[in-house]
This record gives structure tokens, C-alpha cells and sequence, in this order.
């Protein structure tokens, strides 16, 4: 499996937020999307960071509730990954075991085309493992 049917199930929305944005505006954000993180853009709107609700934990836990006034760019995450759609579904498990994220958007070229988390990962291997599982006992029955 790819990354691309990962998009085609959960689709391509993405919350993102500007650099300049407050931690207090993200919290909100992250709370009213019900989500765990999402893409930081830059002035021309291209995606530029991921800020997660544990860069927020962070920073609270630094600078206290004053954190929550202080710009996105001063917490998000400085290691921004990201992946294509045809990275296959074990590379992408391993980029982010390896670079310790738990977002990947998604980009071609300069457009960013979805995010993908860890939960989606886990997700689609489930599925994956299940018809697999189907079809040897199918197999097997035959």
C-alpha cells in the first residue's frame, strides 16, 4: 500500500495556520478541528513546519500561560518531513520511527496534497494485514 490510498480514504483536507499565529490561536484551532497537530505556512502559504499539541504541552511547560501568546514559530517542530504520495506504507513507518514525528503532510513538488499521522499509518496496516488475511484463508478454503 501507498500513501496515496491512505489520501483517498481520509481525504485532503489539512488545517494549517500561519508562522505568525499565537500557541493560543493554535490551541484553539487543534481543539476545534478535534485534531493533533497541524501544518505551519509560511507568508506564501507554503507549508513550513508541523506544530503538535505537544509542542504547545511544551512550551506551556517553559514559559508557563504566557507561552500561549508567543508566535507558532517559536514552537513548532524544526524537523519538517514530509513524503509523496507513492512512498509505500513500511517506508513511510520507517521515516517516521527514524525522524520521531507523528505527522508527514503529504507534498508533490511544492503543493502540499494531505497529512498523514501515525494513526492513519497504523490504520491502513491493519486493513492491509486483514486482507491479507482474508485472502489466505479464502486460499486455503478453495
Amino acid at each position: 500500500m501507498i500513501v496515496e490510498a491512505i489520501l483517498r480514504t481520509k481525504g485532503n483536507d489539512v488545517v494549517t495556520l500561519h508562522e505568525t499565529a499565537s500557541l493560543g490561536d493554535a490551541s484553539r484551532t487543534l481543539d476545534e478541528h478535534g485534531i493533533g497537530a497541524v501544518v505551519v505556512v509560511d507568508r506564501q502559504a507554503r507549508p513550513v513546519a508541523v506544530l503538535s499539541e505537544r509542542d504547545i504541552v511544551r512550551e506551556v511547560a517553559l514559559h508557563g500561560a504566557a507561552a500561549l501568546d508567543r508566535p507558532v514559530s517559536e514552537a513548532m517542530t524544526s524537523a519538517f518531513v514530509t513524503a509523496r504520495v507513492d512512498t509505500g506504507l513500511n517506508e513511510l513507518m520507517v521515516l517516521m520511527t527514524d525522524r520521531r514525528v507523528r505527522h508527514v503532510p503529504i507534498m508533490e513538488k511544492a503543493t502540499m496534497l494531505g497529512l498523514v499521522s501515525i494513526g492513519d499509518v497504523v490504520k491502513a496496516k491493519i486493513a492491509d494485514m486483514e486482507a491479507e488475511t482474508a485472502a489466505l484463508h479464502a486460499y486455503i478454503r478453495s
